[in-house]
């Protein structure tokens, strides 16, 4: 099992702007290509790339059609009070990320 493990809405650190259109890019060349993702898990401010507002959201679309299962952090959703504006995917928790990780062959992590 492959687990796309995104901690950031953000691709690498510095600026910002940069950083979003960076992973960006980098989701829709993963969607575009062969690789096999079976799970997305979003964490931290990583959500905002599944809930309203999300510029990503085909890309994610794409891979999910593929077969990869999306989850954001319930706690993240509260947090940053979004758990109402999720727009792929479903409420995931803590113990999913963990036994995603577990379970999983290889863990990817752009960020």
């Amino acid at each position: 099992m492959t687990f796309l493990y995104l901690n950031s809405d953000q691709m690498g650190t510095g600026d910002p702007v940069l950083g979003r259109k960076l992973i960006a890019v980098f989701l829709s060349q993963l969607a575009r290509s062969e690789v096999r993702i079976d799970m997305i898990g979003c964490v931290n401010s990583g959500i905002n790339l599944t809930t309203e507002g999300s510029e990503v959201i085909d890309s994610l679309k794409a891979l999910e059609a593929r077969g990869a299962r999306i989850a954001s952090c319930g706690t993240c959703l509260d947090h940053y009070d979004k758990r109402d504006k999720l727009e792929i995917g479903e409420v995931g928790s803590m113990d999913m990320t963990v036994a995603a990780m577990d379970e999983a062959d290889k863990v990817i992590r752009p960020n």
